[in-house]
Order: structure tokens, then C-alpha cells, then sequence
């Protein structure tokens, strides 16, 4: 008798409990889902059998940034998805693997410094604030610099300082940087980037004309820079200053 009773108890709790989440309104239940659906992008997408991001640090920052917040909110049932989303200003938002794959290839430290240019949606900044100290990044296009820094801001982000500017000059008042990652394709490595990285600092950027790229990694050792294509990519061209400037490598 007193078994049953207790059978009964718990199925009233957890009734109770699914009611109370239920009448929480569509905004609980809609991030429960989002949460699954960033869970399922890291199962699928990052460590599925074609895919080879293992670094733990970086699969649990996928998995806790909410990519949903930095796409625009009628493209959000596809946040998780397998691929890129425009975000205006003819950007995008890289896929998830992508991001993955360069956050992974910086090889990111507690304590680095890094800086970003190409800022976009500030997606990409927002998972490399989860593993790095601070993170300095650069949009060229102000509309997006200025509603990345909002989103950021609203979303909990301290470590993260956003500046509207031209990314070849970097930003050589915060240098050096531990590490920089560049999200737009100059057609050569710019010479500033390069200046402003640390002695042992990593580089990743995608470089090459339009339709052709590779991403490249780089580690810089006093005045040498050991180089390594990893990747094609396609990404958006760096704007600016870039294009304009002889080979720095």
C-alpha cells in the first residue's frame, strides 16, 4: 500500500514539475530546446565520424555559447544547423565546424590575449571568450561592430572589447597578442597582423583570392614564421586596406 502511495507522490511531483515548466511560458521551453539542439551540433557536427574537434575545452564552449543570440530572429530555427547564415551587410556567420576548427587550431590558453578581426556577429569572440582572457576584435562595417557589442553586452560578455576599424592595421596599442584569428580572407597575410603577434603567438586566417582559399596556420618563432595550410575555406574577403599590399610571406 504505502509502495504505491510513493509511486503515486513521485508521478504527482514530476507531473507538477512538467506543468510548472510548461506554464513558464515559450521562453523556457524554447532554450530547453536550443540547449538540445547545441548539444546534438556538438555530437553531430563536431565529433561525428567525418569530424575531428577533440579538444575538450573548446567542444564545451560549443556547446555553451548560445549561437541562436547572434543570428538574426527570423533565421533562428536554423542556428544549429550544418552551415552559415547570413547576418546583413552581405556577412555571415561561420558553420559551426568552421568555427570549431579555428578556435581549435589557435590553440587557445587561459591566459592569452587574442585578437579577432572580422567581428561579424560576434559569435565567434563569444566562444573564444570562454577560453582566453581577454579578447580584442575588429569590424570593419559599423552597423554590425555596434550590434555584436550589444548582443555581447546584453548576453553577459565582459572579457570581450569590440572596435569599429580596418583589421590589416590590427590594433597595435593592445599589442602583442598571444594569438589572432582572422574570420575574412585577405589575398596575403598582412604585415601589421604579423608585427602584432607575440613572440610564440599563433595566427590562423584564411588566405587567398575569392573562391580559392586555404587556412593557414601560423606560429611566429623571433623573425621566423612557420606556416602550415590546413583547410580550404571559403569565407568573405578582408575589406580595407587589404588587396592593396605586396606579399608579406
Amino acid at each position: 500500500m504505502w509502495i504505491a502511495a510513493v509511486i503515486i507522490a513521485i508521478a504527482v511531483v514530476f507531473m507538477l514539475g512538467n506543468w510548472l515548466k510548461a506554464g513558464n511560458g515559450g521562453a523556457m521551453s524554447r532554450e530547453e530546446r536550443f540547449a538540445a539542439e547545441r548539444k546534438r551540433m556538438v555530437r553531430e557536427q563536431l565529433q561525428g565520424w567525418t569530424q575531428s574537434i577533440t579538444n575538450p575545452r573548446v567542444l564545451a564552449a560549443m556547446e555553451r555559447v548560445p549561437r541562436h543570440e547572434f543570428v538574426p530572429e527570423e533565421l533562428r530555427a536554423y542556428a544549429y544547423h550544418d552551415g552559415p547564415l547570413p547576418i546583413g551587410h552581405e556577412q555571415t556567420i561561420s558553420q559551426p565546424f568552421i568555427v570549431a576548427f579555428m578556435t581549435e587550431a589557435l590553440e587557445p590558453r587561459t591566459t592569452d590575449r587574442v585578437l579577432e578581426i572580422g567581428t561579424g556577429s560576434g559569435y565567434q569572440a563569444a566562444v573564444l571568450s570562454e577560453l582566453v582572457a581577454e579578447v580584442y576584435t575588429i569590424e570593419i562595417i559599423e552597423p554590425l561592430a555596434r550590434r555584436a557589442e550589444g548582443d555581447l553586452r546584453r548576453l553577459g560578455y565582459t572579457n570581450i572589447h569590440v572596435r569599429v576599424g580596418d583589421g590589416y592595421q590590427g590594433w597595435p596599442e593592445k599589442a602583442p597578442f598571444d594569438a589572432i584569428i582572422v574570420t575574412c580572407a585577405p589575398e596575403n597575410v598582412p604585415q601589421p597582423l604579423i608585427n602584432q603577434l607575440a613572440d610564440g603567438g599563433r595566427m590562423i586566417v584564411p588566405v587567398g583570392e575569392r573562391g580559392i582559399q586555404n587556412l593557414v596556420r601560423l606560429r611566429k618563432h623571433g623573425a621566423k614564421l612557420d606556416q602550415q595550410a590546413v583547410l580550404p575555406v571559403r569565407f568573405v574577403p578582408m575589406t580595407g586596406e587589404a588587396g592593396r599590399q605586396s606579399p608579406s610571406w
